[in-house]
């Protein structure tokens, strides 16, 4: 089942190249059962051991996350900033990439109350994801430990597939979301809202209550997002012409990609390229 085993992670892991020796990144796609709320599973294995500790960065994406971790599950909701983890000696997490609006079928409430949060899983899952934690870490193999991740989530799927009453009939479900946002981060061309709600033919009102509801962060800052992702794994590739890839990512200049980089990743983009922190 395991589908990847890599040292650099996926798209935005910043610095990649300098986790390469320090953590692996396995994912593994999601049985059928999950497959409509689930991107993939991942497995971060690290060891420095008799090093100095890693601090790992990573430009999240517009997804709800549960990981098993030694100090016990939790439940990360989309994180607007950079997130930092700290590796220390040998370990390793599991962890559950929801689709972009998937986690909603597990919410007690828009996903949107979960933003920036970092919650026991037990306050969703009960207190057998805490008895279960330690099971999944103590597997050795990778199916192993989605196996035991998948049984449990597939047992606690609710009956109704979409139990937002917020939005009346006739609006799209989780799997919709997900569409609209892969849409979005894959079609670099798309650089406003209005775009967006355009393509779908919906009101960029009705978009923003959906992402609300469904995503946990604004349409815009998803499209923000994605651009800053682009940039990031451009510069993790080689040498890039700045200004050529902001007209490209449809900023309105060079400088306007630089503070919006800047304020969110805390360092420029030039720097960022030499492999400054």
């Amino acid at each position: 089942m395991a589908e990847r085993e890599s040292g650099v992670g996926p798209r935005g892991v910043l610095h990649p190249e300098q986790g390469a020796s320090r953590f692996t990144v396995t994912t593994a796609p999601p049985g059928p059962a999950l497959a409509p709320y689930v991107e993939y599973h991942w497995i971060v294995r690290w060891d420095v051991t008799g090093q100095p500790p890693y601090e790992s960065r990573v430009l999240s994406h517009p997804n709800v996350h549960l990981v098993f971790e030694p100090a016990g599950p939790l439940l990360y909701g989309v994180i607007r900033g950079v997130y930092t983890r700290r590796l220390v000696d040998a370990g390793q997490v599991h962890g559950v990439r929801f689709l972009p609006g998937g986690f909603r079928v597990f919410a007690p409430g828009p996903v949107q109350e979960l933003t920036d949060q970092v919650l026991p899983a037990a306050r969703f899952f009960g207190e057998e994801a805490d008895a279960l934690c330690p099971r999944v870490l103590a597997c050795p193999e990778t199916d192993a430990m989605v196996a035991l991740v998948e049984g449990f989530l597939a047992e606690r799927l609710p009956a109704e597939p979409d139990p937002s009453p917020a939005l009346g009939r006739g609006y799209p479900h989780a799997a919709q979301v997900a569409a609209v946002v892969r849409e979005m981060t894959s079609d670099h061309t798309l650089v406003r809202v209005e775009q967006v709600a355009e393509r779908f033919e919906l009101s960029v009102r009705t978009l923003q209550r959906l992402f609300a509801e469904y995503v946990g962060v604004s349409p815009k800052a998803v499209l923000r997002r994605a651009r800053l992702h682009e940039a990031a794994q451009r510069a993790d590739h080689g040498s890039v012409d700045w200004a050529a890839l902001a007209a490209d990512l449809g900023y309105s200049d060079q400088a306007h990609l630089t503070r919006d980089f800047t304020a969110v990743v805390g360092v420029s983009p030039s720097r960022y390229a030499r492999g400054e922190r």
